[in-house]
């Protein structure tokens, strides 16, 4: 940057006084030019020309995902509980995931709290989402927005369960065509996540949407009760067809994806449902959710290679759930090969607030933070 001598601008201002208008113009340009430049400073994130990787969409310079689910606070809270009479907690929040050098956040929406009918969606929420993604703006943060959730089961709206499967998907596409009408614009969204782990159903006819309840929360959710005749492939292409519709019918830039259960883990020699041939389309990249068993991380490195399909990966959920951070640490280097992006947890708890806890829990995270942080340098920089 070029830079002047005070004394030098002020003879300058005196000597050509006459020319306030003109001086006027050229400053009202300069300060223009300046916006421009500091909104140019955050670029939006786009998949590479060969399809296998992410960069910057201004400079091109490659783009490595490393990231927190912030899915709740410390008291367990979901975010749309506490974002609008906490605020100054999301901010704080919010830079302390900076201070940890994350790049990305991922965000979970609630569909009851965004959709008050089948076919009126809650300004309200929406104008909160539109106040996070400026905060995300301001601090460089690219935002992860998965979608649909009913985490809480007795806050999931009564009417949307009695809905038939064609009526909760549209439903599930105004949710997307109300987000996406409201982060079009934005650099900061770096995905779209159509739903948090989206199953289908086998043979027999299901009679719960939601299912998986793990600590008192469902994370796992149906898009169909019934095959009705068709395959699951035929299942999960006409969803995923139909959400990537709704989105793009406001957002042709930003990227789309769906978080999925490793079944090749659960099940070695399965193949992806989500991410095969016949579903994958309209998917711009690959999301997976792995917790490395101890003593396994060979089995899991070779479940994660099954999602290699020629687009971009990312582990979009991991933790030190079932293994030490030593071993999370080797799954996630073993992994860089083919990988392009890794996502873990903070849930409003520093490092410093974790280590002065006596409980185990806040132990473990705080070891995995601590992790966390001196990890990031060297993935951003791969």
């Amino acid at each position: 940057m070029n830079t002047v001598d005070p004394s030098e601008a002020g003879r300058y201002a005196v000597s050509h006084i006459g020319q306030l208008p003109l001086l006027c113009l050229a400053a009202a340009l300069a300060f223009a030019a300046s916006m421009q430049a500091s909104q140019r400073g955050m670029q939006g994130v786009r998949v590479s020309e060969d399809g296998r990787g992410f960069i910057y969409e201004g400079d091109r310079r490659p783009f490595v995902a490393w990231g927190v689910n912030y899915d709740h606070d410390e008291k367990g809270r979901l975010l749309e509980d506490y974002w609008d009479a906490e605020w100054p907690k999301v901010e704080e929040d919010f830079r302390e995931i900076k201070d940890l050098g994350a790049n990305v956040v991922r965000i979970h929406l609630q569909l009851g709290k965004f959709m008050q009918q089948p076919e009126m969606p809650n300004g309200g929420s929406l104008d909160r989402l539109a106040r996070l993604v400026e905060l995300a703006e301001r601090l460089n943060l690219y935002l992860d927005l998965t979608g649909l959730a009913c985490y809480h089961k007795p806050e999931v709206p009564a009417w949307y369960d009695k809905l038939s499967e064609e009526a909760r998907w549209d439903v599930q596409a105004r949710f997307w065509e109300a987000v996406a009408g409201r982060c079009a614009k934005s650099p900061a969204i770096f995905c779209y996540d159509l739903m948090n782990e989206p199953i289908l159903p086998g043979d027999k006819k299901e009679t719960e949407w939601l299912a998986g309840e793990f600590g008192g929360s469902y994370f796992v959710q149906r898009i169909s009760l019934e095959l009705s005749g068709r395959t699951q492939q035929q299942v999960a292409k006409a969803w995923v067809d139909r959400l990537a519709a709704a989105i793009r019918k406001h957002d042709s830039r930003h990227l789309i994806t769906v978080g999925v259960i490793p079944w090749a883990l659960v099940f070695p020699g399965a193949k992806p449902l989500f991410y095969s041939r016949e579903v994958a389309e309209h998917l711009d990249f690959a999301s997976v959710h792995f917790y490395p068993e101890s003593g396994k991380i060979d089995q899991a490195l070779t479940a994660l290679a099954v999602y290699g399909i020629g687009k971009p990966l990312v582990v979009e959920e991991m933790f030190p759930l079932k293994c030490s951070v030593r071993e999370l640490e080797a799954f996630i280097d073993g992994s860089r090969e083919i990988a392009d992006g890794w996502i873990g947890f903070y849930w409003g708890k520093t490092i410093e607030e974790s280590r002065g806890s006596k409980e185990l829990s806040d132990a473990i995270t705080a070891g995995w933070l601590e992790f966390f942080k001196r990890k990031g340098d060297a993935i951003r920089q791969q």
